[in-house]
C-alpha cells in the first residue's frame, strides 16, 4: 500500500475479496441500470414535450389525457431511476465505503501496533537525512482514510457511469440519427456524428481548464489538512496538560500559540475559498452552456430543414445533454479528485513511513550510527551489556555515554546514579531497544520477560482489570488474582470497580492521582511476575513512605526479579527495618558507566553513636599513653 494504486486495490485482493467484489458488482449493475433509465427518461421527456407542442392539433383527439399519461410515465421513471436504482446504489456504495475503511483502519492499526514498536519508530525522522516523520498520524488514520475511500468509490462510479452512458445513449443516438443538409456524405449518421463531435470538443477543452484549477485545489487541500491537523494536535496536547497551564498561569502563552496556529488555517482557507468559488462559477456556466446550447445544436439544422420532427429533436437533444453530463464527471468531481489525491498522499506517506521502520536498525542508520546487537543467553548469567556507546543523531556524533562491560545477576537490584542529563534513562531505553543511535551488545537472559515502568503513567480507556492486566489481556487472569495484586499494591479500595471503565463519569486516567497510577504499576508487576524490571523514575510521584512501600511490595512478591532503577535520590531507599533493597550501583560520571557493589550502610543505631562528638580525654591518661610508647 505504498503507492496510490496499491492502496486502491489492496482491499479487493485481501482475505475479504469476496465481500469487496460482491459489493462492487452490485454497484456496477445498478449503475448500468441507472444509465439505461436515463435513456428512458430522455425518450419520455421527448414524448411529453411533443404532446404539449401538439396540444391544439386537430389530429390529437385526447390532448389532456396524452399529456397526463406522458407526465405520469416521466414521474415513474424518475422514481425508478433516482429512488430505485440510484438510491439503492447509494446504500450499497456507502456499505462498501464502510467496509473498505474498516479494513484499511485495521491494517494500519495492526501495522502501527506490532511487536516492532512501529508507532514509536515511525515518529522519528530527520529532515537533514531526508526522512521526514509523518505529521498528525491520528488525522491520517481517521479523516484521510475515510475521505479517501469515499472519494475513490464516488469517482469509480462516475467512470462506470460514463462507460454505460456512452453505450446506451450512444446506441440510441445512432439509432435515431438522420441526414444533415450539407453533410449528406455522412448519410443517416449526420446528427449522431455532430452530437459526438460536440461532446468530443466541448468536454475535453473544459476538462483541461478543470485540471489546472484542480491541481491548485489539491495543493491547498494538503496544506489545509496539515494546518488543521497541527491545530487539533495542539488542542489535544493542551487539554492533557491543562493543570500545568493553570498552575503556571500560562493561558496567555497558550492562547498566543493557538492564535498563531489558526492564522495558518485562516490564510489557507481564504485561498481555498477563492479557488472553490472560481471553480463553482466555472462549473455552473459550463453546465448551462452544455445542457442548453451545445446539446441542442447538433440536431438544429435537421429540425430546421424538416428532416427531424420536434419530438425527435427534443429527445435527441436531451440525450446529448445527458451524454455531456455523464462525460463531464471529471469536471464535476474535480474538487473531489483534488481532495482524494490529497488524502491518498497523506495515507501513502504513512504507509511508507510504516514500511521504512520495519527494520529499525537500517532505518536509523540512514541518519546516524545505529549498530546495536541483541542476543540471549542462559538465564543463570543474567543480563549482560558489552561495549555500549550511546550517541545522538548524526554520523559524526560524539558518544555521550559508554559502558565497557556491565553484568546484572539474576535477582540483583541495581541503582543507577548520576547527574541529571547524564544518560541514565537513555541507558534503560537502549537496553529495551528504544534508543536509536549508538552501538553495543545487549544479551538478555533467555525466556525471561521484561517490564518497563516509566515515571509518567498514561492509562487507556479500558476497564480497571484490563489496566492491571496490561500488557496482557484481562482473560489471562482471574478477578481474584487481579484483586490480590491491587490489594498488595495499596489500591484495595478500588477492587469493587474491576469491571468499570470509568468512575463517576471520569476515565481511570482522570480518577487516579499520580501516586495511585504508580501503585497501579506495582499491581501490574506483581501480577505479571517479570524476570527483568526497569524502573525509570517510577516512584517520582510517591512520598518517602510510598517509595518504601513500592519497593517492599516488589521485594515481597517478586523474589527472583532483576531490577535496574533510575531515581533522583542520592541514595536508594531502604526498608522500614533498615535493610537494603539494592545490591549494586551503576555510577555515570564523565560519560562512563561503571558498576560496583553498593557500599554497606551501618545500622542506624551504630551510625548515630559514631556520629556523636568524642569526649575530651583526660590529660593524665594521654601522658601515660605517650610515656608507654
Amino acid at each position: 500500500m505504498r503507492t496510490f494504486w496499491g492502496l486502491m486495490r489492496a482491499y479487493w485482493f485481501s482475505d475479504r475479496w469476496k465481500e469487496a467484489w460482491t459489493l462492487t458488482l452490485v454497484i456496477a449493475l445498478l449503475t448500468a441500470l441507472s444509465s439505461k433509465a436515463g435513456v428512458w427518461f430522455a425518450v419520455a421527456l421527448g414524448e411529453l414535450g411533443n404532446s404539449i407542442a401538439f396540444l391544439h392539433d386537430a389530429a390529437n383527439t385526447h390532448p389532456l389525457e396524452t399529456i397526463l399519461t406522458n407526465a405520469g410515465i416521466l414521474v415513474l421513471l424518475v422514481v425508478l431511476k433516482d429512488a430505485g436504482f440510484t438510491g439503492i446504489r447509494n446504500l450499497v456504495s456507502t456499505t462498501l465505503h464502510r467496509k473498505w475503511r474498516g479494513w484499511l483502519n485495521s491494517q494500519f492499526n495492526q501495522a502501527l501496533l506490532d511487536g516492532n514498536h512501529t508507532h514509536f519508530h515511525a515518529q522519528h525522522g530527520s529532515a537533514a537525512g531526508g526522512i521526514v516523520a509523518p505529521d498528525n498520524i491520528d488525522q491520517r488514520i481517521q479523516e484521510s482514510i475515510k475521505d479517501m475511500t469515499g472519494g475513490a468509490i464516488g469517482l469509480a462510479m462516475g467512470v462506470l457511469g460514463v462507460a454505460t452512458s456512452l453505450y446506451f445513449i450512444g446506441e440510441n443516438l445512432i439509432g435515431s440519427s438522420v441526414e444533415v443538409k450539407g453533410l449528406e456524405f455522412l448519410g443517416s449518421y449526420g446528427t449522431a456524428v455532430l452530437a459526438f463531435l460536440a461532446v468530443a470538443i466541448y468536454v475535453p477543452l473544459n476538462t483541461w481548464i478543470a485540471v489546472k484549477l484542480g491541481r491548485l485545489l489539491e495543493r491547498l487541500n494538503v496544506r489545509m489538512q496539515q494546518a488543521e491537523g497541527s491545530y487539533r494536535s495542539e488542542l489535544i496536547t493542551f487539554l492533557r496538560r491543562s493543570f500545568h497551564v493553570a498552575a503556571s498561569h500560562g493561558e496567555g502563552v497558550q492562547k498566543s500559540m493557538h492564535d498563531r496556529l489558526y492564522v495558518d488555517i485562516d490564510k489557507t482557507w481564504s485561498r481555498l475559498n477563492v479557488v472553490n468559488t472560481s471553480y463553482t462559477s466555472f462549473e455552473l456556466i459550463y453546465n448551462f452552456v452544455g445542457a442548453r446550447i451545445v446539446a441542442y445544436a447538433p440536431g438544429l439544422v435537421s429540425f430546421i430543414h424538416n428532416r427531424l420532427d420536434y419530438k425527435g429533436y427534443i429527445t435527441g437533444s436531451e440525450m446529448v445533454a445527458q451524454l455531456i453530463s455523464q462525460c463531464s464527471w471529471f469536471i464535476h468531481v474535480m474538487p473531489a479528485i483534488a481532495t482524494l489525491r490529497a488524502n491518498s498522499q497523506r495515507v501513502t506517506e504513512l504507509a511508507n513511513a510504516i514500511e521504512n521502520v520495519q527494520r529499525p536498525r537500517e532505518f536509523y542508520q540512514q541518519t546516524g550510527r545505529s549498530d546495536f546487537s541483541y542476543a540471549t543467553q542462559n538465564p543463570v548469567f543474567g543480563l549482560t551489556i558489552q561495549k555500549l556507546e550511546l550517541a545522538h543523531q548524526g554520523e559524526d556524533a560524539t558518544p555521550f555515554l559508554g559502558a565497557a562491560n556491565l553484568r546484572f545477576r539474576r535477582g540483583e537490584w541495581t541503582f543507577l546514579k548520576g547527574e541529571s542529563g547524564c544518560g541514565k534513562t537513555s541507558l534503560i531505553k537502549a537496553i529495551n531497544g528504544l534508543w536509536p543511535y549508538g552501538r553495543g551488545t545487549i544479551v538478555f537472559p533467555e525466556g525471561v520477560t521484561n517490564f518497563y515502568a516509566a515515571q509518567e503513567v498514561k492509562l487507556q480507556q479500558v476497564s480497571l482489570k484490563q489496566l492491571v492486566c496490561l500488557p496482557g489481556s484481562e482473560s489471562d487472569h482471574s478477578d481474584t488474582q487481579v484483586a490480590a495484586a491491587l490489594h498488595k499494591a495499596g489500591l484495595g479500595d478500588f477492587i469493587e470497580h474491576l469491571a468499570d471503565e470509568s468512575r463517576e463519569g471520569k476515565i481511570w486516567d482522570q480518577v487516579l492521582s499520580g501516586g495511585q497510577k504508580q501503585k497501579l504499576v506495582v499491581a501490574r508487576i506483581i501480577l505479571q511476575q517479570p524476570g527483568l524490571l526497569f524502573l525509570d523514575e517510577a516512584t517520582g510521584a510517591l512520598d518517602p513512605e510510598g517509595k518504601i512501600a513500592f519497593h517492599q511490595a516488589i521485594k515481597d512478591n517478586c523474589p527472583n526479579v532483576t531490577v535496574i532503577s533510575v531515581m533522583h535520590e542520592a541514595v536508594p531507599p531502604r526498608s522500614l527495618a533498615g535493610e537494603e533493597f539494592y545490591h549494586s550501583v551503576v555510577s555515570i560520571a564523565d560519560g562512563i558507566a561503571t558498576k560496583k557493589p553498593l557500599a554497606p550502610i551501618l545500622p542506624r543505631e551504630l551510625t548515630t553513636i559514631l556520629a556523636q562528638p568524642r569526649p575530651v580525654e583526660d590529660k593524665w591518661l594521654r601522658f601515660r599513653r605517650l610515656k608507654q610508647k
